[in-house]
């Protein structure tokens, strides 16, 4: 069944689904930016990130705007690439925002996690899971009761879910020149050709004889 759930969410607009995204998107549009909803839109992404049908688990959709930051327009005093209207991007992804506002909404629950939901011309939708570390459900479930810990608290704020890993930099790839095959690499073949770095230790200048012995130097 997830496995059906995720072929229709690869084209979701132009698909089986392209209706039902029309009329979700009209639907959510006049609703408030932050909702609570009975149950996730997406249940295969629900339940890869931990979701379960019990107590203690909330699902909230939230809109966020997109485009970069609105800043305005200084009235004076700097020259046009200096306005700073043009480019004004935050770090944080849509997606990490609307799992900040859904914190700040509920704060007596965890962010678990969220997932892509739909977009318009103005917004994007993203349902966020939450969690209460406080319930007794949540708790007695092994399989979740880790974010009771104290090191998961406002765990949204310090980077912690998926979104914010991959703004920290820690699900994408630095390139091939920071992978640890690339530096065994370069250090085989330095090996190979006999180099050796100016600051190690036993290296030398190599100075022709008759240079060194003008100069006074001993080889």
């Amino acid at each position: 069944m997830y496995h059906y759930i995720a072929q229709l969410w690869k084209r979701p607009y132009d698909g089986p689904l392209a209706e039902v995204m029309k009329q979700r998107l009209l639907e959510w549009r006049n609703q408030p930016a932050v909702v609570r909803v009975e149950k996730p839109t997406r249940l295969n992404r629900a339940r890869a990130i931990g979701y379960k049908a019990k107590q203690g688990f909330v699902v909230v959709r939230v809109r966020v705007r997109k485009g970069g930051r609105r800043k305005p327009r200084p009235r004076a005093g700097r020259r046009p690439k200096r306005m700073g209207i043009y480019g004004f991007a935050p770090a944080k992804s849509l997606q990490l925002i609307a799992e900040e506002r859904a914190a700040r909404k509920y704060p007596n629950l965890e962010v678990l996690g969220s997932y892509y939901v739909g977009e318009d011309g103005n917004y994007k939708y993203y349902e966020v899971i939450l969690v209460d570390p406080h319930h007794p459900a949540i708790k007695a479930d092994k399989d979740i009761n880790w974010i009771t810990q104290p090191s998961q608290r406002r765990r949204v704020f310090r980077g912690k879910t998926m979104a914010g890993r991959r703004m920290r930099g820690l699900l994408r790839s630095r390139g091939l020149k920071g992978t640890h095959k690339y530096k065994w690499k370069k250090k085989a073949k330095e090996r190979k050709l006999k180099k050796r770095h100016e600051a190690s230790r036993g290296a030398r200048l190599i100075v022709p004889q008759e240079v060194a012995e003008e100069l006074g130097i001993e080889k």
